[in-house]
């Protein structure tokens, strides 16, 4: 625990370097009381919802500290809900969940979507995965929607992180145009016409065009369940064999049972269908630089909508001595590769860099390069990242229009607010920092939000 607050004290000084270089995003407007509409944050990658990590005071924002109750009181009183969507879906089931679960009703995957995912095992209306619009009328004794009343006239401000951010334009999509293979046998969000009902959508550290870490992991089965046992290292339960995620993969019938602990469901679930890398309705491949320029060629930038992107970046420059990267993994650098800095949270460092440690000669996120013409095309320029996203694919979908934020916001196009400098996937949303290093990002961008 000591490591974790010398950690912090670290990143407590760098602050102030991220704040000159997003210098207009940490201005903001002076006042901000244009609008008071509801924030909902989306959680990324392998992310859980508040009510997963009971007894260890662990939150997917705000690690031990808390995003979203500080947000409510910020400059007066906000509503501000946190959602909770499958962690390993792909982003169209991310967002029916996410639309249900904000409106209210019973997910609906749609008929064609479901038939194309059929060999896989999925299922168009799985049971019980429902949400109540009305607190008063719910006799099955369903969760709660976060925000009934959303439609145009009630409006909302998404917020979200890493693969959160293709989630939340997904569903934007969708709202506004319906699913592009048409008929999806009359579920409410595939009509389309929805227009105004997301005021702005707010992406940090997304995989805009997806994340080479998809292609250095080998194994990617076995590496969910690594980062979800590291995952609960983080937030203190050791061993424990209590229940850590909810994995929400009901529309593939896989579902934990009652006297089931997680890991047991892991192991279960390990061989089912759904994790085959040829299954494209899943998180592993929208989140692969191919994946994501498939998803990118049918979710557009909405005219309607303010976009903002905030990045990170977590490694340096290779150099022969004397830099703040981790010599312990990296001990022989090139200046021409990226490694991981010594205080990047330890369970990404190992494929952060030139090489996967340990590894015989794999490349790692900071030098790997990809050349084949019928793919993405990835080169030096994709070297920076925070650990688990490339740095310069949290910018915006590529191909779409984006700006430099410098004051003043547009409708329609994505407002770059730069990159916090030395923070990691996992600082930019409060894990293992005191909140004096992370309440400052959201506190800005309200500023903005609620200033449209």
């Amino acid at each position: 625990m000591a490591s974790v607050f010398k950690r912090a004290a670290g990143l407590l000084a760098r602050v102030t370097v991220a704040a000159v270089a997003l210098s207009a995003f940490m201005a903001g407007p002076a006042a901000f009381a244009a609008n008071n509409d509801p924030v909902v944050l989306v959680h990324g990658f392998l992310g859980f919802g508040p009510d997963e990590l009971q007894g260890t005071g662990f939150k997917y924002w705000g690690g031990f500290n808390d995003v979203e109750a500080h947000m409510k009181t910020y400059n007066g009183s906000h509503q501000v809900y946190t959602a909770a969507v499958g962690p390993v879906s792909s982003n169209w089931d991310r967002a029916v969940e996410l639309y249900y679960q904000i409106k209210g009703g019973c997910t609906d995957y749609g008929a064609q979507r479901t038939a194309q995912f059929a060999a896989y095992g999925k299922i168009q209306k799985p049971a019980g995965k429902c949400w109540a619009a009305d607190p008063d009328n719910n006799p099955n004794h369903y969760p709660v929607a976060l925000y009934p009343q959303w439609d145009a006239a009630h409006p909302i401000h998404l917020v979200s992180h890493s693969q959160g951010g293709q989630t939340v334009r997904t569903l934007i999509q969708l709202l506004e145009n319906g699913s592009p293979n048409g008929d999806e046998g009359g579920g409410a969000l595939y009509t389309g016409g929805k227009i105004g009902w997301v005021k702005s959508a707010t992406t940090i550290s997304t995989p805009h065009n997806g994340t080479t870490l998809r292609d250095v992991i080998i194994d990617y089965v076995p590496k969910v369940s690594e980062l979800a046992g590291k995952i609960v290292e983080v937030a203190g339960l050791g061993g424990s064999s209590n229940p850590i995620y909810k994995f929400r993969l009901e529309q593939y019938g896989l579902a934990q049972q009652p006297t089931e602990t997680f890991w047991q469901f892991l192991d279960r679930i390990k061989g089912a269908p759904f994790w085959s890398l040829s299954n494209r309705d899943s998180a592993q491949w929208e989140l692969g630089p191919d994946g994501a320029k498939a998803l990118n060629s049918w979710v557009k930038t909405s005219p309607n909508v303010y976009y903002y992107s905030i990045g990170g970046k977590a490694t340096e420059q290779g150099s022969f001595c004397c830099n703040s990267t981790d010599r312990l993994i990296a001990p022989f650098q090139s200046s021409s590769y990226q490694y991981a800095r010594d205080d990047m949270i330890f369970f990404m460092k190992n494929t952060a860099g030139e090489w996967v440690v340990p590894s015989l000669f794999v490349p790692g996120m900071g030098s790997y390069t990809q050349t084949d013409p019928s793919r993405v095309l990835i080169d030096s320029s994709w070297f920076a990242n925070d650990g688990v996203v490339n740095t310069v694919s949290m910018k915006s979908p590529s191909g779409q229009p984006v700006r430099n934020y410098d004051g003043t916001s547009v409708r329609g196009t994505w407002n770059y607010l730069g990159y916090y400098n030395q923070y990691d996937h996992f600082d930019v949303i409060g894990w293992l920092l005191p909140s004096s290093s992370v309440y400052p990002i959201y506190d800005n961008l309200t500023k903005i939000l609620y200033g449209l």
